[in-house]
């Protein structure tokens, strides 16, 4: 799970999920499942139904033999590796057990038939804990059911996978973004990301906040700090974006971008091996700021990834690199 746990998270709400529809949400409201931050706990907090938790949980059952369930859209068509429902801060309230199931296509409104398929069968939880499950096989899917047995809370579910982009939509804009987690961008490595993850570069939106965006930690000796990102598909670059927008004091001072032509499979040339063209030269960057570069970007394509320097250290928000698609 480990190499799982760095893929997009498909049903969060940064992404675009939206939570369906619940049998039951009493104690706390199912939309709590899919919230992009860690569940929290307040002590001492309380509603007129009980104690105030960030999560989605169900009244007590008292009929033998049923369960409770929750239905998400994902942000975008994809193919789910693995899934964590987390049950954290509840510890005498957590399901006994729970399953997954997937459908894809489904009809606006649930209405006729929907195409249910068991992706995680019954499975025993552990209260105030990660519980991490690998999906194999995997299925494409647009929408996830979480059924748990018999009744009570989960903090989140987390459902990470690959984008499953509709090339024959996409072909049909003059651009796109190429590096977008929606179309099936994915930000394979970095340098660090001690505050804030890798993957809120590519993230659907603008950057809300600083934690929302890529930020290192303090660089003391030489050198600098990079992201690779692999393209949704091989592409030409026309375009770049790089928002510095909610970083006032910590900004990178400079960056510069670096891109690799297709591999050559066949004669076994591998990615740490590979040779880095500039995309564009190393360029001054201003904090709380929209930077556009297009003149500056060198005429190299197909490429099928791009690395994003920037010197020394800090954060950026999002980073969008607008091109055509092989």
């Amino acid at each position: 799970m480990s190499d799982v746990q760095d893929l997009i998270d498909l049903a969060s709400e940064r992404f675009g999920a939206v939570v369906v529809s619940a049998n039951d949400d009493f104690f706390a409201p199912k939309g709590n499942l899919i919230k992009a931050g860690p569940p929290r706990w307040i002590e001492g907090r309380y509603t007129d139904r009980g104690k105030w938790m960030d999560g989605w949980e169900t009244r007590r059952r008292r009929d033998a033999g049923t369960h409770d369930w929750c239905v998400i859209q994902l942000g975008a068509r994809g193919i789910v590796k693995g899934v964590d429902v987390e049950t954290t801060h509840f510890k005498g309230n957590f399901p006994e057990a729970c399953a997954i199931d997937a459908a894809a296509d489904v009809v606006s409104g649930f209405s006729g038939t929907v195409n249910w398929i068991e992706i995680l069968p019954r499975t025993s939880l552990k209260g105030d804990s990660h519980n991490l499950f690998p999906i194999q096989p995997a299925v494409e899917a647009t929408h996830l059911r979480l059924r748990i047995f018999p009744d009570g809370g989960v903090a989140r579910l987390r459902a990470r996978g690959v984008v499953v982009p509709d090339w024959d939509r996409l072909k049909r804009r003059p651009e796109i973004d190429l590096a977008a987690a929606e179309h099936g961008g994915l930000v394979v490595s970095c340098s660090d990301m001690f505050f804030g993850s890798r993957n809120n570069l590519i993230m659907p939106g603008d950057a809300t906040h600083m934690g929302d965006g890529w930020e290192t930690k303090r660089r003391r000796g030489p050198g600098h700090d990079w992201s690779i990102v692999c393209l949704a598909a091989p592409g030409t670059i026309h375009r770049v974006e790089v928002d510095t927008r909610h970083f006032k004091g910590n900004a990178p001072g400079a960056c510069d971008l670096e891109a690799l032509r297709p591999l050559d499979v066949a004669r076994g040339e591998r990615l740490e091996e590979a040779t880095w063209q500039t995309l564009i030269a190393r360029v001054p960057l201003t904090p709380h700021a929209i930077h556009l570069f297009e003149r500056e970007v060198r005429p190299i394509g197909p490429v099928t990834h791009v690395r994003f320097n920037i010197y020394p250290d800090g954060g950026v928000g999002r980073l969008r690199l607008y091109g055509v698609p092989q």
